[in-house]
This record gives structure tokens, C-alpha cells and sequence, in this order.
């Protein structure tokens, strides 16, 4: 059994209508969102109900790297990201690849991200059917935070694994202030 966790970065800013997409930092709704997030999952790690992710990779986007700034003061610890170009704006079939390399002697794994790549990831994993399926269908929120379980032994078996949505939590769940805009 592998864990994929997958965490689509916080809300971002479209203040600067110059600055690069790759560029574009949290707005302070993102920043309070990374900071929940975290502060769950650390809760989490310390029940046992989240692994524990022995490997973190992220893109290298700004918005993504002050999103696990953000998670990390939340766990009040380091997760030491690998950014990893790919994930930039990257296809489902790009993230299989790179977890397809994962080292086997990892059972957890963590993704921080962007959409449509994350979303289409976990739909493609997840067999249809479920309350949290049919939510992470419907959208696939900033921050949020989703556990795959996948029925394989090698991180190699990704691609013909099929996972279980073990988690799916998004800012609002936690804190209704960190919901979309009425």
C-alpha cells in the first residue's frame, strides 16, 4: 500500500496585471489557508489518521512555495520540498511519471500543486463512486488536501493502481471564513 497525498496550492493574487503566472504570490485569504491546512495535517500526523509524507515534491512557483511555507509553520515543522519543475502546470500523465519514480522504500508521498493537473490526477486514480469522490469532481478547491490510498507495492504500479479517496479537505471545512467569496 502506497499514499499519495495531493495539496493544491492556496489562493493566489491577480493584483499585478505584469507579473508572470509563475510569479503570482498567496493573497492573504491563501496565506491564512496554507496556515489551517498545515496546523490539520499536523493534528492529523499526531492521530495517525495522515501519514507522515517521506517525500514532498512541489512546483517551484511562488504560490506554491509560500503555500509549504505556510503548511509548515501550520505543523510548526520543515517538510523540505524537492521543487520539481514538471509539476509546473503539468498533466495528470506528467505526475504519474514522476511518482512512477518514486523510490519504493517511501510508502507516503506528497504532491503540492496546480489544477487541472492535481484534480485530473485524483480522478483518474480514483474510481467514480463515494461522497468524496463526487465532491473533489465538483471541484477541486485552493489548499485543499486529498489522500489517496493506492492498492500497490512499487511506486511504479501508479498508473494501474486504484486508489481510495481517503481524505478530502478543503479550507472551508475547517474555517468557514476561508470559503469562496458569496
Amino acid at each position: 500500500m502506497k499514499t499519495l497525498t495531493l495539496l493544491r496550492h492556496a489562493k493566489s493574487g491577480y493584483d499585478d496585471p505584469v507579473l508572470r503566472d509563475f510569479d503570482r504570490p498567496l493573497n492573504d485569504r491563501g496565506r491564512r489557508a496554507a496556515m489551517r491546512i498545515g496546523q490539520w495535517l499536523g493534528a492529523a500526523i499526531k492521530r495517525g489518521d495522515m501519514p507522515d509524507p517521506a517525500l514532498v515534491f512541489a512546483s517551484p512557483a511562488v504560490r506554491v512555495r509560500q503555500t509549504i511555507e505556510g503548511l509548515e509553520a501550520g505543523m510548526n515543522r520543515p517538510l523540505a520540498p524537492v521543487y520539481e519543475q514538471r509539476i509546473y502546470l503539468s498533466s495528470s500523465a506528467t505526475l504519474i511519471e514522476l511518482c512512477a519514480g518514486f523510490s519504493d522504500e517511501h510508502a507516503s508521498a506528497m504532491l503540492v500543486g496546480h489544477n487541472p493537473g492535481l484534480e485530473d490526477l485524483l480522478l483518474e486514480l480514483v474510481p467514480p463512486g463515494g461522497r468524496l469522490r463526487a465532491e473533489a469532481e465538483l471541484k477541486y478547491p485552493t489548499a485543499t488536501l486529498a489522500r489517496l490510498d493506492i492498492a500497490i507495492d512499487r511506486w511504479a504500479q501508479i498508473d494501474g493502481g486504484r486508489a481510495e479517496l481517503g481524505k478530502f479537505v478543503r479550507p472551508r471545512d475547517l474555517d468557514p471564513s476561508l470559503g469562496p467569496d458569496d
